[in-house]
């Protein structure tokens, strides 16, 4: 007889290992399956990459002249229009990656193997998270090969800033994983996984610092400037920008962290097959 879900997660519940080394184990797994899927969809490497090059090599180019950025922190002097939106278009990468993550959780629940991943010994909580790491470790390598192109190009930051980013970049996809994570969490198909995705990476990539300051949107409208402001998107920019210069924004860093905890709290309500958004589309059972 077929097991249900929620009862051979019980019986998985009865025999859940003791130890370290079965959940660090399990760790492993998660993230080389993930990094293993990134090696065989090369496409998606390069698909990563082309977005962001493009508004730096043409976007940025042809906008220099008028759009250059007057001396604000963490910048000492003036600085070019596409050093400014180079944190902006790190932001780019980590948000395609985290919904580009989460397309793939809706793909193994329509397949069934999200189902066997779910039913393991060890927590809900638990799995979620280190897929979540994996999807965001995974983003982190194909960002640190965009600043890699943008370095050849004389567009970079300080040499400390490349090690003092990375955890910036871990938290930034985090909260950005955590969001794809829990819209794969109550759509069952991906053709409309789809449509959700252009309503959120567009309005909150643009809505944001990411291309332009955000004194400047308070100049020429009001509520774009509060709209961008209470967007969880530009804080994350905003602490990339600071850490590539090794300074840390403690607004950015306390409004990041609080959006993060937001999402993955409802995340893991969502992916409770008993009474979270699964049971309520029907993926639960």
């Amino acid at each position: 007889m077929r097991l249900s879900l929620p009862s051979a997660r019980a019986d998985a519940l009865a025999e859940r290992p003791s130890g370290v080394q079965p959940w660090l184990l399990c760790l492993r797994g998660i993230c080389w399956r993930e990094f293993l899927r990134f090696l065989m969809q090369r496409g998606r490497f390069f698909a990563a990459l082309v977005r962001p090059l493009v508004w730096l090599m043409i976007f940025a180019a042809g906008f220099r002249s008028i759009l250059g950025v007057s001396i604000q922190p963490p910048y000492e002097t003036y600085i070019l229009y596409e050093v400014y939106i180079m944190p902006g278009l790190c932001g780019m990468i980590l948000l395609f990656s985290g919904m580009q993550g989460s397309l793939s959780m809706v793909y193994d629940q329509e397949m069934g193997s999200m189902r066997v991943l779910l039913v393991s010994p060890l927590p809900r909580w638990y799995l979620l998270g280190c897929k979540l790491v994996a999807i965001v470790l995974v983003a982190c390598l194909q960002v640190y090969v965009f600043l890699g192109i943008g370095w050849l190009f004389d567009i970079g930051a300080p040499a400390i800033g490349y090690l003092t980013v990375f955890p910036a970049l871990m938290l930034a996809g985090l909260m950005l994983g955590a969001l794809g994570l829990l819209l794969s969490s109550f759509i069952r198909q991906l053709e409309n996984f789809a449509g959700v995705m252009n309503f959120i990476i567009f309005p909150m990539f643009f809505a944001s610092s990411a291309l332009y300051p955000l004194w400047r949107m308070q100049e020429s409208s009001l509520l774009l400037y509060q709209v961008s402001a209470a967007n969880p998107f530009t804080h994350a920019v905003e602490l990339i920008r600071f850490a590539l210069y090794g300074q840390v924004e403690a607004a950015a860093l306390a409004y990041t962290c609080l959006w993060t905890i937001g999402f993955l709290v409802v995340a893991m309500y969502g992916y409770n097959p008993a009474r979270g958004f699964m049971a309520r589309t029907g993926k639960g059972s």
